[in-house]
């Protein structure tokens, strides 16, 4: 991504194809995706066969993972061909398949769909990865699939940038793409070393290729290598498995018995989380789907109480200038999160979408560098003109604006109760945390009482109580109040989006709407202020003249309520593992705070994250993002 930094580019340009015989074909290396005969019984045969996938799938034990990675993803064939394995193996229960897979000319959605239309047995596997295709836009993509028991990672961009932004462990490799002759870039030297840097002892690969370089290329990586018959009209393909050094050539390279994983294996984890907030909750969520048991403490009675407990929520983020670090995190969180709240729609979700307008002359000045010095799909945001903003928007809006098709809000509180709603997760209301303590291996928690909980690991979820539960005086992080304000349906002009400028509009939600929040620094008063109130109609009057039906005298009484987000000194959310500084001769807590007023919008790809790196398994973000997260950033300094 940093090439794509460096020149603003955020769209990446898809595939270029040409259809003869109902079959797809690239007119950049002038080779088709598939098998004119079978396609999908090639794949099976090349790599789902000699991989012994089948087989492999049905030794995992409870809670455990088995990662495919892939040289190509293409028309996602390979992928669904491994997932309708995955499913018909009866895999154990909170097992995870993770799927990784780089990409630098994706498909587009309607090519997609094309190709997929040719395999009516995959249809239903086919319509929910099609539900769920990314944006074509650089960079890593993670889409949670199945119910959350496979996990399917896209790297759209160079082969050789995905490989070192990602981080994971293949137990097989599909090493697919086109014709090593037609196609060379993807065979070099580079990504051969990149496949082995992310082999261990015993894994397994496979490609259709026979071809003697590519042989010798993995050969010297440390795979033992062998041509065995090939699909078809091929005579020959190669299979083999990673030594950790270089070999000579077998004739054949079975998958050794030590690769099926042991009943001991990887044991079920427990996690203890603290806070029941939309970052506790999703990650308590996110863990659950993988197996492990988790129990989630809260100091209020139920959960979602604290700057999660507003009425509503809008999922939005403001996008940088520049396609800096900052904006690649916050357009990845937008994208994930607003794929991770769809099957929430009419619950907690509702995907009206979000009208950011240019609410100043120096906003409108703003918009309109931004939008010259970047590319953004128009499917995930495209400029509108003041009529236009009215007419989606349902009200007058005298700004020129961007259009999000795909936000919208959310009521956090029900969303924060949904993602508690499994048999692996408890909860635990009204629970101070008195003491925390790391013994036997394990960590322990009390609170005042004396009731004590135990688990293998503990998560730090408290938002602007953070401090309470670290190192005294050790690491910087502080609350900024916020004041939102609801205003009685029938005083105003509902819109039918989320319009947002120096403050945001929601739509009406049983009979209000919700206008805010303010942003009070160095204020830690809890209780409404007749000064926020006014402060949150005020800005809303500028934003939308004409909002309001009567404008409101400054005496009326408005209900409304004050939440602390917590933050950090450079506003980039926390995500990780402590410093063992803190925590001498035993491991360090994780902690998942910071997100200030983008919780909504942040947390999904920030629990998918922790969550990943909690269990082990491949990471949802790349290095030179999550390096960026890190704690250890927020320590004080000396």
């Amino acid at each position: 991504m940093s090439s794509q930094g460096a020149n603003r580019r955020v769209s990446i340009a898809p595939a270029s194809i040409a259809w003869h015989d109902g079959v797809p074909e690239s007119t950049d290396f002038g080779d088709v995706y598939f098998s004119r005969d079978n396609g999908l019984e090639e794949t099976r045969y090349v790599f789902l066969q000699h991989n012994r996938l089948d087989e492999r799938f049905r030794a995992l034990c409870d809670g455990s993972q088995f990662v495919i990675a892939e040289s190509g993803f293409g028309t996602g064939l390979n992928f669904l061909a491994a997932w309708q394995c995955w499913r018909d193996s009866n895999a154990a229960d909170g097992a995870t398949l993770h799927f990784v897979s780089v990409e630098k000319f994706p498909l587009t959605p309607d090519d997609l769909k094309q190709a997929h239309d040719l395999w009516p047995e995959l249809a239903d596997l086919a319509q929910e990865l099609q539900a769920n295709y990314p944006e074509l836009v650089g960079g890593v993509h993670r889409l949670v699939l199945d119910g959350g028991r496979v996990r399917l990672t896209l790297f759209f961009g160079d082969a050789l940038d995905g490989w070192q932004e990602l981080e994971f462990k293949a137990d097989a490799w599909f090493l697919d793409g086109f014709a090593p002759s037609l196609n060379p870039q993807l065979w070099v030297d580079d990504v051969v070393s990149a496949v082995q840097k992310h082999s261990k002892p015993g894994t397994s690969v496979a490609t259709f290729t026979a071809v003697g370089r590519v042989r010798r290329a993995l050969i010297a990586a440390g795979f033992d290598m062998a041509k065995v018959p090939g699909y078809g009209r091929k005579r020959e393909m190669l299979a083999g498995t990673f030594k950790g050094n270089p070999t000579s050539p077998t004739e054949t390279v079975p998958v050794p018995d030590t690769l099926l994983p042991q009943p001991d294996q990887q044991p079920a984890k427990s996690v203890i989380i603290v806070g029941a907030g939309v970052a506790g909750t999703q990650l308590a969520h996110n863990l659950a789907q993988r197996g492990v048991r988790v129990t989630v403490v809260d100091s209020a009675s139920k959960p979602g109480s604290g700057a999660s407990g507003n009425l509503q929520g809008a999922l939005y983020v403001k996008l940088g200038v520049d396609y800096s670090p900052q904006t690649q995190l916050a357009l990845s969180a937008l994208l994930h999160a607003q794929r991770s709240y769809a099957p929430l729609e009419h619950n907690a979700w509702f995907p009206s979408g979000v009208l950011q307008i240019a609410y100043s002359e120096a906003e409108r000045l703003r918009h309109q560098k931004f939008l010259a010095n970047n590319d953004y799909p128009r499917s995930v945001l495209r400029p509108v003109t003041p009529e236009q903003a009215s007419k989606l928007a349902g009200v007058p809006v005298a700004q020129s604006g961007l259009w999000f098709a795909n936000s919208g809000w959310l009521k956090p509180a029900r969303l924060c109760e949904q993602y508690l709603k499994n048999r692996h997760i408890s909860f635990q209301a009204s629970y101070h945390v008195h003491t925390i303590d790391y013994l036997d291996g394990q960590w322990r928690i009390a609170d005042p009482q004396g009731q004590v909980l135990v688990a293998d690991e503990l998560v730090l979820c408290a938002g602007h109580r953070i401090q309470e539960l670290l190192p005294k005086d050790q690491y910087r992080f502080k609350p900024i109040r916020g004041q939102v304000t609801l205003v009685d349906e029938e005083s105003i002009n509902p819109p039918s989006c989320v319009v947002c400028g120096n403050r945001y509009l929601n739509p009406a939600d049983q009979g209000t709407c919700l206008t805010g929040a303010t942003f009070d620094l160095r204020d830690d008063n809890p209780e409404l202020s007749a000064g926020s109130q006014q402060e949150n109609i005020g800005s809303l009057m500028d934003m939308l003249p004409g909002v309001f039906k009567r404008s409101p005298s400054p005496d009326e009484p408005l209900s409304g309520r004050v939440g602390f987000r917590c933050t950090t000194h450079d506003y980039q959310p926390v995500a990780g593992q402590l410093g063992a500084q803190d925590y001498p001769g035993q491991p360090a807590p994780y902690l998942l705070t910071g997100l200030g007023s983008k919780g909504l919008s942040y947390a999904p790809l920030l629990a998918e994250y922790l969550a990943d790196v909690i269990t082990g398994q491949p990471q949802a973000l790349p290095i030179s993002i999550s390096r960026r997260l890190r704690p250890e950033r927020c320590r004080n300094q000396a």
